[in-house]
């Protein structure tokens, strides 16, 4: 199919399958999914600029879907959800400046591939690292000090937490009891600045600052993350389509995948441990960034191959993870309640 904003030819059901496994995924781990999708749209041929400014109009009306999910299932904080919008704003905007420079000086897609990489690797590895640490006390019958490892108890993001940085606001939905304003402001702009330069919601860093630093549960730290997720990609996508580098049609074809997939995904959370959660994110976004890396270095097959077979994987993990939660609910309530952290 012939693209005629951005002036490509691409498959649309390779578009639709990019939007089903991306919702999948986005709606399991609370991320716009842009980590995945953007690399996947410069790889059928889109123009960086435009794979950015389109996957954000994808991430807009995907995003509206799990996040209504994600409230249905008690999973979604308001209050800290509209602080973190509130330092959104101005981080999109400087993120998607900064890349239209970089598009006049024609450096814009070595150096984005370059950031994706680096940032996916540090943050992938991070998580990583968290999720061994919590199976090893949990194999070694210490649940105590795992659950305080998950909800970010003992390192510096308690620290952070403890500093008297004021206003200080108390957050019942997430069971915080008080945490600086500052503080949150300051995860939601450099996240904005990610989501603007990147092209992506800036979940895959969000949602583990919410976690470690934040102290949210994990579940809460999805669902408020997709609101947050929303609310940049909404505002991405219409500073991307003045600037005109949204190719509609592409955005539509991927939300229709997409829209299916949000919702296996988001009622997945509730059958699946949080710490699981963090595993399965972290493999994926290093299995992304081998993808973003391959295609820096010429490897265009490789790339395409890992890009698509770690989204067709994760999400057919994601959806064997719910099939086996509802199962197991079933055979020990018989009823399939989900349950929501």
């Amino acid at each position: 199919m012939y693209f005629p904003i951005s002036d490509v030819t691409a498959n649309p059901w390779l578009l639709v399958l990019v939007g089903f496994t991306v919702g999948v995924c986005g709606g399991f781990f609370g991320l716009g999914g842009a980590f995945i999708a953007t690399p996947a749209l410069n790889i059928l041929g889109f123009p960086m600029a435009y794979a950015i400014g389109t996957d954000l109009a994808h991430i807009m009306g995907k995003s509206l879907i799990s996040t209504l999910t994600h409230r249905r299932l008690g999973n979604v904080d308001l209050r800290a959800g509209l602080i973190l919008v509130a330092g959104t704003f101005p981080g999109v905007e400087v993120g998607a400046q900064i890349v239209m420079r970089l598009e006049r000086l024609g450096l814009e897609g070595a150096t984005v591939r370059w950031v994706y990489f680096f940032v996916l690797l540090a943050m992938g590895l991070f998580m990583l690292r968290e999720y061994r640490l919590v199976r090893s006390h949990l194999k070694r019958g210490e649940p105590e000090r795992a659950a305080a490892l998950l909800r970010g108890e003992g390192g510096w993001g308690e620290r952070l937490r403890r500093l008297p940085w004021r206003p200080v606001v108390s957050l019942p939905a997430s069971g915080i009891q008080g945490i600086s304003v500052w503080l949150l402001l300051g995860i939601a702009f450099t996240t904005g600045l990610l989501a603007g330069f990147l092209g992506v919601g800036g979940g895959f860093i969000r949602v583990p600052a919410l976690i470690y630093l934040a102290g949210m549960p994990t579940a809460v730290a999805v669902g408020t993350d997709l609101l947050e997720v929303l609310v940049s990609g909404a505002y991405g996508a219409f500073t991307y389509a003045l600037k005109g580098r949204v190719d509609v049609l592409a955005a539509i074809l991927m939300l229709a995948g997409g829209a299916v997939g949000s919702q296996i995904g988001a009622f997945a959370t509730g059958y699946v441990q949080g710490y699981r959660i963090r595993g399965y994110l972290a493999a994926t976004i290093l299995l992304t960034a081998l993808s973003v890396l391959s295609k820096q270095l010429g490897f265009q097959v490789v790339a395409y191959a890992l890009l698509f077979g770690t989204a067709v994987g994760a999400s057919a993990l994601i959806v064997l993870a719910l099939a086996g939660g509802v199962r197991a609910a079933r055979r020990q309530t018989g009823v399939a309640a989900p349950s929501g952290r």
